[in-house]
């Protein structure tokens, strides 16, 4: 263990007393030896910091050798503790698994569960950080397949718990993975809360929102499900040129997906029908104002809205299902004759 300056002074006992009776180059030698010992003196290691865990195994990565604090976090979680601690823990973990490739790719599926089981814990911070973790391994293939099994449980912390940061780490991860289509039917179950977060004041959470939707608005038997979604009257507010680029870019996205995906022939092929309130009417509805929020964000200041602005029009405005024909695409609607 290293130590600090003053136990350096101390150990080459140069005191006040020393110091006042040493004169000329006697004194400027002593001083000169103490600042050279205080230099080579280190400050403490605090084995207990994150930071300073995470240095130590990757320079002991970086020597070939397992630092083995992977496991030992692993083993501890297994322990009983409390609250905190099972957080802090966690969050050790996660950065142990960016941080270490090789002691992550090591984990086994057993490690998986023991993380995943800590979505069942009644505290949030736990859920959270459990979720950060699960969104940490599904980085490594091999363990994708494993963490899908949580899918379903994620889905329903997510539309059962009103709280932002939940929602970002559990929507984050569901981002990561490849949705199995057993997940569908709970996806159905899910889609107001997940239109609730898209319409929230978080703008985090409402991106990964939109980011999700924009993924399953691509899958046909879901597709009825989200344009039939009840939303607020105030819906096409997230189109409004004041909202971040960022949100507005995703929601942007999410109506083209919407558009390409109503235009399809396999969505042709049935007649649906749509509640007054839908997202279907508040986008695609006679009395959608849809069409004057594209053109305002065609000038918007951030080129890549400007550019899916324009993409949302040309679907709008030419069905994909009409792009091979000979002729000239024509108007789907009346959006733009004006």
């Amino acid at each position: 263990m290293g130590v600090g300056i003053p136990e350096c002074l101390a150990q080459l006992d140069i005191r006040k007393s020393v110091v006042g009776l040493a004169t000329g180059a006697g004194a400027i030698y002593l001083l000169y030896k103490a600042i050279k010992a205080a230099i080579r003196c280190q400050p403490p290691i605090c084995t207990a910091s994150p930071i300073c865990i995470a240095r130590l195994a990757i320079e002991r990565e970086r020597h070939g050798r397992d630092s083995g604090e992977l496991r030992r976090l692993l083993n501890s979680l297994e322990c009983k503790q409390d609250e905190y601690a099972k957080s802090m823990i966690l969050h050790s973990i996660t950065r142990c698994v960016y941080l270490l490739e090789a002691e992550a790719s090591a984990c086994t599926a057993d490690d998986i569960r023991l993380v995943g089981s800590m979505l069942d814990d009644k505290a949030n911070s736990v859920k959270i950080q459990a979720l950060n973790t699960l969104k940490a391994f599904s980085g490594i293939r091999k363990f994708r397949l494993k963490i899908q099994e949580h899918s379903i449980k994620v889905l329903e912390l997510i539309s059962t718990i009103w709280d932002s940061e939940l929602h970002i780490a559990g929507l984050r991860l569901l981002n990561n993975l490849p949705l199995p289509d057993f997940v569908h039917p709970q996806l159905r179950r899910v889609m107001p809360a997940l239109m609730e977060i898209l319409q929230s004041d978080y703008i985090l959470a409402q991106v990964q929102a939109t980011r999700l939707l924009s993924h399953l608005a691509q899958k046909n038997d879901l597709l009825y499900d989200i344009l039939n979604c009840q939303v607020h009257s105030n819906f096409l507010s997230l189109f409004q040129s004041s909202q971040p680029g960022s949100l507005l870019f995703e929601v942007l996205v999410f109506a083209e997906r919407l558009s390409e995906g109503r235009n399809s022939p396999h969505y042709h092929a049935v007649q649906w029908h749509y509640n007054e309130q839908s997202l279907h009417e508040a986008l695609f509805g006679e009395e959608s104002r849809l069409a004057d929020r594209l053109l305002s964000l065609v000038i918007h200041p951030e080129e890549e809205v400007q550019i899916q602005a324009c993409k949302v029009i040309v679907s709008l405005q030419c069905p994909p299902d009409l792009g091979a024909r000979p002729s000239s695409c024509q108007p789907s609607s009346s959006y733009f004759t004006n």
